[in-house]
């Protein structure tokens, strides 16, 4: 992992809201050559048929053939691809250029329809007018995201009336666990905005990032409380002892599914997932 520390360091680079969103852009504009070449991303498997969504996501979201589907924080669409070879018509919407004219390439290439718009979630209902059965994301978007009303408010407004919002996220209790074994550190109830020096990639841990990258911890609670301002219903709300990476070394192969990882007793959730719904007809 990379070293820590909070902005009220009295860094001298970043200092407004728009600059850390650039950073964050510039450090994703890197990972993307990372992203390409790793066996985490697997691309050929990809393209040979493999599905990158998981067994959570998909029991979940359930059936989406002939459904209208927006994913946010698409990165280079793979999610997006599988969703739309599962029947449903995409959308998808990053804030990386690069990424965004891969997934479109990537689409080409497969003959995958799909519509994919360069925006940050705040600015898309600039950049998008259309309306969807199904609204989308998951595992690690909102650390991303400075503000959750904004980004609830963008949620309902894409979403038709009756149309589902699906979150999976991992649960920010992870980013309290030890270094070296499963003890809780000070985190939870940091906030933000946390600035990252020197991490590695996730798909690639040799790879240090030349760019910094900040973050912000939004409890379960806050986001609940963000879609729910925004006027959805929530219907579900699950936690898992599961995740898609092994973001720490004690963490084991689960021994069902060898895509999901997990610490050994399960001591904490690893990812929690919810739905929220528009009302078909406004609330009184």
């Amino acid at each position: 992992m990379g070293e820590r520390r909070s902005e009220i360091t009295g860094y001298r680079g970043e200092r407004t809201l728009s600059d850390r969103i650039e950073a964050n852009r510039r450090q994703w504009a890197e990972r993307l050559a990372v992203h390409l070449a790793s066996g985490f991303y697997d691309v050929a498997a990809f393209k040979a048929g493999r599905t990158s969504l998981r067994s959570i996501e998909l029991e979940e979201v359930g059936s989406v053939a002939d459904r209208d589907l927006l994913h946010l924080q698409c990165h280079f669409g793979l999610d997006t691809i599988s969703w739309a070879r599962l029947g449903a018509r995409v959308t998808g919407v990053d804030f990386e250029p690069g990424a965004i004219e891969t997934a479109r390439a990537l689409a080409d290439e497969l003959e995958v329809a799909g519509r994919f718009v360069c925006s940050t979630i705040d600015d898309l209902p600039n950049a998008l007018e259309a309306e969807f059965d199904i609204v989308f994301a998951s595992y690690g978007v909102l650390m991303w995201l400075p503000d959750l009303d904004r980004w609830a408010e963008v949620v309902a407004h894409f979403l038709r009336p009756g149309g589902t919002f699906h979150l999976v996220e991992f649960h920010p209790v992870v980013g309290a666990l030890g270094d070296t074994e499963p003890t809780l550190q000070p985190f939870y109830f940091l906030g933000g905005p946390l600035r990252w020096d020197h991490d590695t990639d996730y798909a690639n841990p040799s790879h240090v990032l030349e760019h910094p990258s900040y973050e912000w911890v939004h409890r379960v609670g806050e986001v609940v409380n963000a879609l729910v301002g925004a006027g959805l219903v929530l219907e579900s709300l699950r936690e898992h002892p599961v995740a898609p990476e092994q973001f720490r070394p004690y963490m084991v192969n689960d021994p069902d599914d060898d895509r999901w990882w997990r610490i050994p007793g399960d001591p904490v959730p690893l990812t929690y997932s919810l739905r929220a719904r528009k009302l078909a007809t406004p609330s009184p």
